[in-house]
Order: C-alpha cells, then sequence, then structure tokens
C-alpha cells in the first residue's frame, strides 16, 4: 500500500489524505496564529499560543472607551439640558399667563395683608364686615377671574358712584362662585364694596358662615337689607336661590321663579334703584348632570350635584372648567318713583318683580349670542 497516498487517523482506521478540521479545531489554530493552510502537527505537550496584550494595547482601549462614553454623555447632556430649559420656559411662562404681568406685586400685597393681619390692628363693621379680608380674597381672585374665567365687565358705569343700590342677579354654577366673581367686578371696576344678601343656610355651616359675614354677606332678611341699602350701601341678592344654582344643565341660562319679591319691597322702602345684573359663564364651570338627593338629604343640603369630573376624578373634579365669563350690570330700574307705602302693594310688588326678572332673561340671550362658544 502506497504511504503517500493514505494516512492513518487517529483510530487506526484508513481515512483520506485530506482531514476535515472541525469548527473548534480552526478556532484555535486562528487563535494560535497558525497560517492558512493544512493543519500543522503538534507535540503532545504543545499548549496553544496566544497573541499577547501589552500594557500599551490595555491602554489605548480604556481610553477609546472612555472618549466613546464621554462623546455620548455630552451629546445626551446636550440634548438633555434644552428639554430641561424649554420645560422650565414653558412652565414659567404658563404660571405668568395666568397670574398676570404684576404677579410680584400681588405676592408682596398678599404677604403685607397677612403680616398686618397678625398684629391684630384691623376693625369690623356691626355686620362683621372685614375689609383687609376681602382685599386678601381679591389678591387670590383677580387671576382666576381674569385669565382662567376671562372675565369681560360691561355696564359698571350703571352702578352708582356713591349711595345705596340693589343689584339682583341670576343665581347658577352648582357651586355659587358667581356671587364672588360679581363681588370682584364691583370692587375693582366700580370701587365699590358689595354687600351680599344670602340664605338660612350659608349661616347655619360652622366655618362658612364666618367667613361669609367676614366678606361682607348678611342674611336676606327685609331688615338687613334695609339697613344696608339706606345707609348707602350696595347690597346684592339672588332671587332664585338653591333653585338657581342647583338646576341641571339641561335647564342652563333658564331663570327659576324669583319669590314674592321682598327684594323689591326692601328697595322701594330705602327708596333706592335696582340694578339687574346678568351673568354668563357659570353654567359651564361644573355642568350638573345628576343629583343624589337622599344622599343630600341625610347631609342637609338642597341637592348633592354630580358633574361629568365628580365625583368620578376625586379633588381633580373639583377643578371649574375654564369658560368665557361675560357680567353685565343693566340700567338702573327707579323705585324712588314710588311713594314708600307702595312697598305694601302685592300687585305692584309683582309687575316690578317680573320686570327685573324679565330683563335679566333678555340679557342673558343677547350675551350668550355674543359669547358663542364658551371655551374659545
Amino acid at each position: 500500500m502506497n504511504d503517500d497516498l493514505r494516512t492513518i487517523g487517529s483510530s487506526g482506521r484508513p481515512g483520506r489524505g485530506n482531514r476535515r478540521t472541525s469548527p473548534s479545531a480552526a478556532a484555535r489554530g486562528l487563535a494560535g496564529g497558525a497560517p492558512a493552510g493544512p493543519a500543522r502537527k503538534k507535540n503532545a505537550g504543545e499548549r496553544p499560543r496566544l497573541r499577547s496584550v501589552t500594557d500599551d494595547d490595555a491602554a489605548a482601549a480604556a481610553a477609546a472607551a472612555e472618549e466613546t462614553a464621554s462623546g455620548a454623555g455630552g451629546r445626551d447632556h446636550e440634548q438633555r439640558e434644552p428639554r430641561l430649559e424649554e420645560l422650565l420656559s414653558a412652565l414659567l411662562g404658563g404660571a405668568q399667563r395666568l397670574l398676570g404681568e404684576d404677579w410680584d406685586d400681588r405676592l408682596h400685597g398678599l404677604t403685607a395683608g397677612l403680616a398686618h393681619r397678625l398684629s391684630g390692628d384691623y376693625a369690623i363693621d356691626d355686620f362683621g364686615y372685614d375689609p383687609e379680608v376681602v382685599a386678601l380674597l381679591d389678591h387670590l381672585i383677580e387671576p382666576i377671574a381674569e385669565k382662567w374665567f376671562r372675565l369681560e365687565v360691561r355696564g359698571i358705569e350703571n352702578i352708582p358712584a356713591e349711595g345705596g343700590a340693589l343689584l339682583v342677579g341670576n343665581h347658577s354654577g352648582t357651586v355659587p362662585m358667581d356671587g364672588v366673581i360679581t363681588g370682584f367686578a364691583v370692587r375693582k371696576h366700580a370701587e365699590r364694596s358689595l354687600r351680599p344678601l344670602g340664605a338660612d343656610l350659608v349661616f347655619s355651616l360652622p366655618f362658612v358662615s364666618q367667613l361669609a359675614r367676614k366678606l361682607g354677606a348678611t342674611l336676606a332678611c327685609a331688615d338687613d337689607a334695609e339697613r344696608l341699602l339706606t345707609r348707602g350701601e350696595l347690597a346684592a341678592v339672588w332671587p332664585e336661590g338653591f333653585k338657581g344654582v342647583g338646576k341641571p344643565y339641561s335647564e342652563r341660562y333658564k331663570l327659576q321663579r324669583f319669590g314674592r319679591g321682598g327684594f323689591v319691597s326692601a328697595a322701594m322702602r330705602a327708596q333706592v334703584p335696582i340694578i339687574p345684573v346678568s351673568l354668563v359663564g357659570a353654567e359651564e364651570i361644573y355642568p350638573l348632570v345628576g343629583n343624589v338627593p337622599s344622599l343630600a338629604r341625610l347631609l342637609g343640603v338642597p341637592y348633592l350635584p354630580i358633574t361629568p369630573f365628580f365625583p368620578w376624578l376625586g379633588p381633580l373634579g373639583m377643578v371649574p372648567l375654564p369658560s368665557k365669563w361675560i357680567i353685565e350690570f343693566g340700567e338702573p330700574i327707579r323705585t324712588d318713583a314710588y311713594p314708600a307705602e307702595a312697598a305694601d302693594d302685592p300687585m305692584l310688588l309683582f309687575n316690578v318683580t317680573d320686570q327685573v326678572r324679565e330683563t335679566i332673561q333678555q340679557n342673558l340671550y343677547t350675551l350668550l349670542g355674543d359669547r358663542g362658544n364658551p371655551f374659545i
């Protein structure tokens, strides 16, 4: 047999001259730096030779890794920094739009007022009206009224510069925020204080009662109303009461019954004008879509509202929607043309009450047409 043509395999069996090399063996050959071609026969004690890694190679690899990491980190930092600046700029711009350009002056006035309150040097009138508490409240209400509700005031010239007058307005909004905004508008634009006439429930609640007194409110009774009007104050009444505040959204801007005309009687006895006040915007802040009367009776409140967002979203559902508000103070309805004893004529009271109600209702229709979409 020609040994030049055949070789003996490791098992001793005849095999082909060109033996196939396994992948692992080929890998070991490449790692050991063996030349390409037929496998070289190794000695029994020989180990596969590996290329040694020098200190220079290690330093170069470490430098390359550090450069790559620093370059990526630098790019990430460059990307994060503009994004952070843009976010802060957007937040500050939104806060400035909400609080107004003079937010620092308002904050200074608020802190100064609080400091003066802590000194204890302040006075209230015989109804409990506290002008300093009202001034502090105005600092908080102003950005909400002018930025969130985009309040527009019309007919402010119809409010007399001095002397008594009775403002009569429509009531709405699920939460009676319309009275607070109306008082703010009168104080800012007419520069006079407003004395609301509230329902019995307002003065039976523990915390609300004290706050209402400090804000100038008093009980909606003939005696208190006449006292305020005869001494030259601006009083305000919302004859719809809780029927107007708690009416469903489907009946928005439809005036409820105005009662028996007690407010007209008080104005006639004091010989002061009646100023109809029409307000749109409050109906949309908390759209009333439901009520829980049984639970409301248990809690002793007129109604327990359900809106599209409350109670489903919890405290977040109590944030009012940013509807567009318009308040219009109508032309005064004079009562001094009647003698004081005319306040006891029920037919005359009914006619004047109906005149006030119809004036407010027609003004509401006009304002709704002028406003258009409440949120745009």
